[in-house]
C-alpha cells in the first residue's frame, strides 16, 4: 500500500514537472518582438497653436506656445528668432578634436565653418563679430559647448582664424542669428536658409551641475541627484583635451527662463545652461 502511494506521488510529481518545463518553454517565446513606432510629440493637429512658419522639417509643429507652470510660476517656451543678438566670450577648438564626433553626429572638421553653442538649435547659422577688431565670420552650429560658464560659443579653427582669435584664445564677441540651415551640409545653403523658418522654439534645457574625470565620482553624484526638485540627473561623457570628462546634467527644464530661475537659487556652484 505504501509502495503504491509512493509510486503515485512520483508519477504526479513527474507529470507536474513535465508540464511546468513545457509551459516555461512555450512562455519564453510567446512574446513577439515589435519595433517601436516613431512618436510624434507635436502632432500636426496642433499647428493652430504655433506661430506661422514655426514647423519642423517633416511638417509637424516644433512645440506648443502655450505657457506652463512650475512651482506656481508661469513660463513661456523659449523662442529664437532670426535677427536675435547676444554678447559674450568666444573661444575655439582645433586639432585635439579634429575627426571626433560632435553632438549633432557629424565628425568635427577644424577647417569647416562650424561652432559649438550651449543652447542654439543644431544647424542655426550665426554671424560672429569680434568686438576687439570688428572682424566677422559666419558659422553653422553643429556641436554643444563650450563647457565653461563664462563662454557662449566655441568656434572651429578656421572660423577663429577669420576673426583673429587663434593666438589670443578668447575674445568678447557678438552673435547674430541669420537663419536655420535645413540641409545640414558643410557649406551653408543661404538660399534654402532664406526660404526656411524665421524662428524656432527651444525645449529640453539642462543645467550642468558638475564634471568629473573619474566615472565613480560622476556615478555617485548622479545617484545623489537622480531626482532633485522634480528634475533628473544624467551623465554625459565627452572629450576634453584628449581625456574623458563625465558631466552631470539635470534635465527636465522646458524653457531657458525656468533653468535660469533654478540656477538663481544657488543649489550648485559653477552651474550653467545647456541643451542636448
Amino acid at each position: 500500500m505504501i509502495k503504491r502511494k509512493i509510486k503515485l506521488y512520483i508519477r504526479v510529481f513527474l507529470a507536474v514537472l513535465i508540464l511546468t518545463l513545457s509551459g516555461c518553454t512555450t512562455f519564453k517565446g510567446s512574446y513577439p518582438y515589435q519595433a517601436a513606432k516613431p512618436s510624434k510629440k507635436y502632432p500636426s493637429e496642433n499647428l493652430d497653436n504655433v506661430p506661422s512658419g514655426l514647423k519642423k522639417k517633416n511638417g509637424d509643429s516644433v512645440a506648443s506656445m502655450r505657457p506652463y507652470t512650475v512651482f506656481g510660476k508661469e513660463y513661456y517656451p523659449t523662442v529664437v528668432n532670426v535677427g536675435d543678438t547676444s554678447n559674450g566670450r568666444a573661444s575655439w577648438y582645433g586639432s585635439d578634436f579634429h575627426g571626433k564626433q560632435t553632438s549633432s553626429g557629424e565628425g568635427y572638421d577644424m577647417h569647416a565653418m562650424t561652432a559649438a553653442h550651449k543652447t542654439l538649435p543644431m544647424n542655426t547659422v550665426v554671424k560672429v563679430t569680434n568686438l576687439v577688431n570688428n572682424r566677422t565670420t559666419v558659422v553653422r552650429i553643429n556641436d554643444r559647448g563650450p563647457f565653461v560658464e563664462s563662454r557662449i560659443i566655441d568656434l572651429s579653427f578656421a572660423a577663429a582664424k577669420e576673426i583673429d582669435l587663434v593666438g589670443k584664445g578668447s575674445s568678447d564677441i557678438r552673435l547674430e542669428v541669420l537663419g536655420f540651415e535645413p540641409t545640414g551640409i558643410k557649406s551653408i545653403d543661404y538660399k534654402a536658409m532664406a526660404a526656411g523658418p524665421r524662428q524656432e522654439v527651444l525645449t529640453s534645457f539642462a543645467v550642468q551641475i558638475g564634471a568629473f574625470a573619474n566615472i565613480n565620482g560622476a556615478l555617485e553624484t548622479q545617484k545623489k541627484y537622480a531626482s532633485f526638485n522634480g528634475y533628473s540627473a544624467i551623465i554625459k561623457d565627452s572629450q576634453y583635451n584628449n581625456d574623458k570628462l563625465f558631466r552631470i546634467w539635470l534635465r527636465g527644464f522646458r524653457s531657458e527662463a525656468e533653468a535660469r530661475d533654478f540656477i538663481a537659487k544657488g543649489y550648485f556652484s559653477g552651474q550653467f545652461i545647456t541643451r542636448e
